[in-house]
């Protein structure tokens, strides 16, 4: 595999191998020459939206505040030790999602989203840690990053921010654009501003296996089938009469276990699931869509692209799109895989499609999943 600059001239299956879930790597100029692909102005009109995830963070005389979004207004550029946090930006920016696309070699399944940080002089969150891998690559001005492999996690209770109680640095790097820092997941890390900078974080979905239980349960409840009524045709006089008989636990007991759940039940849910978009993504469809047929000689010009906004993954014959699950088949799947993995398709390949697979870019098309180049 190929040596990449944005992985310190290592192989992905190398930084894999060595770093990944295991240690820091700090790498200089991952991007050389870095520009930030997006203004603070940008930034800020964006925090401004309902359906945008950000956040303010402010320290004064040593106190903590956070201020949820919609962030109408910004403390004065002057102000010191000010953070503004904007998530998803990539589901809003080609250039954003661009960027996040060249960390491919981790599976789009784990990819989670492009936060961008813009802090005054001495900004920061605080000491903290983090429960996915995370790169942190700086886009413009410096930043003092402290880290530390410290066991102890203990955070500091009644603040607005989870921060570490006794945070102790280990090693100290000062990042300019274009360096990057990864962090395993549970790192200990403290950034802070020196002067205004912009700081790009590339994070991964990491989700709590009790949150997965609870919702592979509530998947299977459309598929259990146990038919029948509980009876008890040999039934005895009771001799007290609110205890619960240990025939009938042990007759439920038997047909709850017959429930049962396979491999390709548990494909579906983790498609599914992991491509469900997150609670404030919106899509909306063209004003006017193209009638089908002058959909499909736009198709056969130019392709189609996957909305930035659209979660698209597969396995086996089953392909998920944005929360829904189907299974196609063999010929069907090879030019979705073409179009989940590289994110659009050419007019060529596009032309090839199926009147299945047609008839389903025209809905994805209508329902704003995917867009005509």
């Amino acid at each position: 595999m190929k040596k990449l600059p944005l992985l310190g001239n290592l192989t992905p299956a190398e930084f894999l191998r060595d770093y990944w879930h295991k240690k820091p790597l700090l790498i200089r100029q991952a991007i050389p020459g870095f520009k930030p692909l997006l203004p603070l102005a940008t930034l800020a009109d964006m925090a401004k939206l309902n359906h945008v995830e950000s956040r303010l963070i402010t320290r004064s005389d040593g106190q903590w505040d956070m201020q949820h979004g919609p962030l109408d207004a910004l403390p004065p550029a002057t102000q010191r030790e000010w953070t503004m946090l904007v998530q998803g930006a990539n589901l809003y920016h080609k250039s954003a999602d661009a960027l996040l696309r060249q960390f491919s070699f981790v599976p789009d399944a784990r990819l989670d989203d492009l936060m961008i940080s813009f802090a005054t002089d001495g900004g920061g969150v605080g000491p903290h840690f983090d429960s996915y891998d995370v790169f942190l690559l700086q886009a413009q001005g410096k930043r003092r990053w402290r880290i530390s492999a410290q066991q102890d996690l203990t955070l500091v209770e009644g603040l607005p921010l989870k921060i570490l109680s006794g945070f102790v640095a280990e090693e100290e790097f000062v990042l300019e654009p274009g360096d990057m820092l990864y962090l395993p997941p549970h790192y200990a890390h403290d950034g802070v501003a020196e002067g205004d900078c912009m700081t790009y974080s590339i994070g991964f979905r990491s989700p709590a296996y009790q949150e997965l239980g609870e919702a592979f349960l509530q998947f299977m409840a459309d598929s259990i089938d146990l038919p029948g009524r509980y009876a008890d045709p040999q039934l005895e006089p009771a001799k007290h009469s609110a205890e619960i008989p240990r025939h009938m636990l042990s007759t439920i007991a038997e047909e709850l276990n017959k429930v049962r759940f396979t491999e390709e039940d548990v494909t579906i849910f983790v498609g599914e699931y992991l491509s469900e978009p997150k609670h404030n993504v919106f899509f909306t469809g063209p004003e006017t869509p193209l009638t089908m047929g002058r959909f499909m000689q736009a198709v056969a010009r130019k392709g189609v692209a996957l909305s930035l906004k659209t979660q698209m993954l597969y396995r086996g014959s089953n392909v998920f799109i944005n929360g829904e699950s189907f299974d196609v088949s063999r010929a069907d799947k090879r030019l979705l895989a073409i179009l989940a993995d590289e994110r659009r398709l050419d007019g060529p390949t596009a032309a090839t499609a199926s009147d299945d697979v047609m008839e389903a870019l025209y809905t994805w098309y209508q329902d704003g999943w995917l867009e005509l180049p």
